[in-house]
């Protein structure tokens, strides 16, 4: 699943975005809905659920297309979604596809 981005590509700009859903975020179908629309985004990285609760979304691409990501997740689960804990890392590894991981 690991491969290194080339940091100096223009054209091959990545970043990750971590972040940990709390609320209700399990059994309403969250991860395989954040699939749904990170394929549909080109997007790259996993999303899990915790044992504590949370969904665990680590979420590699551009800026603007992990935004409209964020937005359509903030917006089709807004009701469920009670707090948002997220941060912007540095690219260590360079993900091939979107997963849910168990």
């Amino acid at each position: 699943m690991s491969g290194r981005a080339n940091p100096s590509s223009p054209t091959n700009h990545m970043t990750q975005t971590h972040i940990f859903y709390s609320g209700t975020v399990q059994g309403i179908g969250f991860r395989y809905t954040v699939e749904r629309y990170a394929n549909d985004l080109n997007l790259k990285g996993w999303v899990r659920n915790l044992q504590d609760g949370r969904v665990e979304l680590l979420v590699e691409g551009s800026r603007e297309s992990i935004a409209q990501l964020l937005q359509k997740i903030d917006q089709h689960f807004a009701g469920y979604i009670k707090d948002k804990d997220q941060r912007e890392i540095e690219v260590e590894e360079s993900f091939k596809e979107f997963q849910i991981v168990f």
